[in-house]
């Protein structure tokens, strides 16, 4: 309610004329729009539309300049020097590589142009940062996983830990998250991060590992996101591992969930990507009109120039097939009708998804 209290107080404030076209151009200010990749699902079928969406609430005469960097460094660093050498007024960045993208940050800061760091704390002087608790998410995840392999009767199981791409500040914080909780209650066999979070080379890691500590020596999987999950879960099923490990996820995607009322994934993390938009827009927005972001960031983070900036931490929620209705779909985010394709029918009248 909170957070809704400063979204609206925002709008408000920022009603008044204009006659711009939002994110499809004009005259007014320009915010600039660098997601990292195509491979997860959310940047550009959840995270784009909503961001041009409440930035054009909240602005009417501003434009959204949209780019996606594919998973390259270098694609993002130039996309980034682009943006500054156009002149946009305000960056919001979810960096690939946050080490890499520093000099160009730094170089934005440089020409006057705000940068919000959206999902990810990107390094160098950010003006402003909106995500959820990364190591929360990890011990969401790892909570999980102990509670799954309990119920399978494993009191002291071996795990497999697909971890994301380290160049990621959060998959370093979901790692964290996750040992916090798994350290000394179960064996992690084989451990692997992944580059780019790409599901291809978590399959192939997973079908070593298999290899490696035998088919029925692995009793869960900690998969950092849903991909991961997915490539996973391919090679256990190509090997023919029966039954499944319960495996974790994160980010919600439609097949994972899908994967869980089948039974074949254990639980992903929902982060509510509605707020975290609003958020960013709000940001942005704020950023845009040379408004302090305080009143829309209530929360603070230490930027790694050391200097502490407005930030917006939001909560995570755990998701297994046994609360999917009531936050899946209650907040909108899927309907029965889609999660329920007609293969799935019987697993979902079990769930209580009708």
């Amino acid at each position: 309610m909170v957070v809704a209290a400063l979204f609206t107080a925002i709008a408000l404030a920022a009603c008044g004329p204009g006659t711009g076209s939002g994110s499809d151009g004009g005259n007014g200010p320009r915010i600039a729009l660098l997601l990292p990749d195509a491979t997860t699902a959310r940047w550009e079928t959840q995270d784009r539309p909503l961001l041009e969406k409440n930035i054009e609430e909240l602005c009417g005469d501003c434009s959204v300049e949209h780019v996606n960097a594919k998973g390259e460094v270098a694609l993002q660093q130039e996309q980034m020097h682009s943006m500054i050498a156009k002149g946009v007024d305000t960056i919001v960045l979810v960096a690939v590589d946050a080490r890499s993208l520093r000099p160009a940050v730094r170089k934005a800061d440089e020409a006057g142009i705000p940068v919000i760091a959206y999902d990810r704390l990107a390094e160098g002087p950010i003006s402003g940062y909106v995500s959820f608790d990364g190591e929360e998410v990890g011990r969401l995840q790892g909570r999980a996983l102990l509670e799954a392999m309990d119920d399978d009767n494993t009191p002291s199981g071996q795990i497999v830990m697909m971890n994301g791409d380290p160049s990621d500040p959060n998959a370093v914080s979901f790692k964290k998250g996750a040992l916090s909780v798994l350290t000394g209650r179960v064996k992690i066999g084989k451990e692997y991060d992944t580059l780019q979070w790409r599901a291809e080379a978590a399959n192939l890691n997973m079908s070593a590992a298999i290899s490696a500590l035998g088919v029925g020596n692995i009793h869960g999987v900690y998969a950092a996101n849903d991909g991961l999950a997915a490539g996973s879960i391919s090679a256990l099923r190509a090997n023919k591992v029966e039954p499944l490990p319960p495996v974790t996820g994160q980010d919600a995607e439609l097949r994972a969930v899908q994967r869980i009322v089948s039974g074949h994934q254990y639980m992903t993390v929902y982060k509510p990507f509605a707020p975290e938009a609003s958020g960013g827009a709000a940001m942005a927005v704020a950023a845009v009109r040379g408004e302090s972001l305080d009143r829309v960031a209530p929360d603070e983070v230490k930027s790694s120039t050391g200097k502490t900036v407005p930030a917006l931490m939001l909560t995570p929620v755990s998701v297994t097939v046994d609360n999917i209705k009531n936050t899946l779909v209650k907040d909108g985010v899927y309907t029965v009708r889609q999660i329920c394709t007609s293969h799935l029918m019987a697993a979902c009248d079990k769930a209580g998804l009708t």
